[in-house]
Parts: C-alpha cells; sequence; structure tokens
C-alpha cells in the first residue's frame, strides 16, 4: 500500500530527476568531446541543435537533437509509466524542459527549448505532435529559418492540443513551455525584423 505522504515524495524527487537530467547540456558535452568545440563560441553561442550543427557538424547535431528530445521524452514517459497523475506528468515534463533551458551545471544558460519541448510532447500529444511537424516543416521550408519554424510551431502547439481536448493539464503545460520558447527566440525576432536572420540554407 502506497500512502499519500509517500506518493508525494516519489513525485517530487521525479520532478527534480526531470530537471537535473533537463539540465545536461547535451549539445555542450557532445561537441567538447568529440569535436574539441564550444558551440558557445560561436554561431548564434546557442548550445541546441542547430548551433552545434553550424560549429561542430551536422552528425553531432543530429545526435544533439536526439539527446534533448529524449531529456523530454525519458522522465515523461516515467510519469506515466508511474501512474503519477496528469498535473505530475506536466510538472515533470515542465521541470525537464526549465532544466534545459536553464540548466544548474552550467549558469542557467541553456539552449532555446524546442527539442526537448517535442520529446515533452511525443507521449503526450502524439496526434498534435504529427500535425506540428507539418507545420514546422512547411515555416520552415518557406523561411528556410529554423527560427520562424519554432516560433510558429511554438505558437500553434497549444491550439492543437486545445483542439485536440487533450488534458487541461497538457493545455496548461504548452502554454507555459510555448511562452519560453517565444521568450528564448527574442533575439532572433529581433533579427528577423530587421531582416538579418540566418538562413540554414540559401543565400542569407
Amino acid at each position: 500500500m502506497v500512502l499519500k505522504g509517500d506518493f508525494v515524495v516519489v513525485n517530487v524527487l521525479l520532478v527534480i530527476f526531470a530537471y537535473l537530467l533537463g539540465s545536461i547540456p547535451t549539445g555542450l558535452v557532445l561537441s567538447k568531446a568529440v569535436a574539441g568545440i564550444d558551440p558557445r563560441q560561436g554561431g548564434s553561442r546557442n548550445i541546441g541543435a542547430t548551433n552545434v550543427m553550424r560549429t561542430a557538424g551536422k552528425a553531432l547535431g543530429a545526435v544533439t537533437l536526439i539527446g534533448d528530445v529524449l531529456k523530454g521524452v525519458i522522465p515523461v514517459c516515467l510519469a506515466l509509466f508511474l501512474e503519477t497523475g496528469q498535473w505530475w506528468v506536466a510538472g515533470a515534463g515542465l521541470a525537464a524542459f526549465l532544466g534545459h533551458c536553464f540548466p544548474i551545471y552550467i549558469g542557467f544558460k541553456g539552449g532555446k527549448g524546442v527539442a526537448t519541448a517535442l520529446g515533452i510532447y511525443l507521449p503526450l500529444t502524439p496526434l498534435a505532435v504529427l500535425v506540428n511537424v507539418f507545420v514546422f516543416a512547411s515555416a520552415l521550408g518557406v523561411s528556410r529559418m529554423v527560427s520562424v519554424g519554432s516560433i510558429t510551431a511554438a505558437i500553434a502547439m497549444p491550439l492543437l492540443i486545445g483542439l485536440g481536448r487533450y488534458p487541461l493539464a497538457y493545455l496548461i503545460l504548452s502554454i507555459c513551455v510555448d511562452a519560453i520558447i517565444i521568450f528564448r527566440h527574442r533575439e532572433n525576432i529581433k533579427r528577423l525584423i530587421k531582416g538579418k536572420e540566418n538562413k540554414l540554407w540559401g543565400e542569407s
């Protein structure tokens, strides 16, 4: 028999674990270990997959993307397995996301959160993710800018979750996550307004 107090402790520990896992700077660790490069010293100076791809190569960028996605998938799947309840599941997902964006290991200066957000949503709202992949790809294809695809997908996600009638906890989670994603892209937005944002391919 699991006592109520024990249930709360387990969930609090899960949220802490999610934050610490999310805080692992995948791109920074991989870039330094494999290529001897610090992505914070080049490109957009971000530790996410896009900048790792620019500074350390496509292969490391791809592995960084997978690692950042898993930081969202693992704690959410663990919370679902433990049947912690929708709000605790959402809390674990948010903690992992905050860990990625504000990692304790490197002075709370992390990535922009798009890949980790994808990892959070995959087990929770798969249909919404499927539709939003198309939204992201369309925005990226037209603009040739990852930032435009990311911002567009961030705006779309709460709408898709609402239309999909997913639990309220997941809708609130998406609003929090996607508001932070847009905030983390504020410099990209400034460059977009000035017409100076970097393109992923083609002439800038």
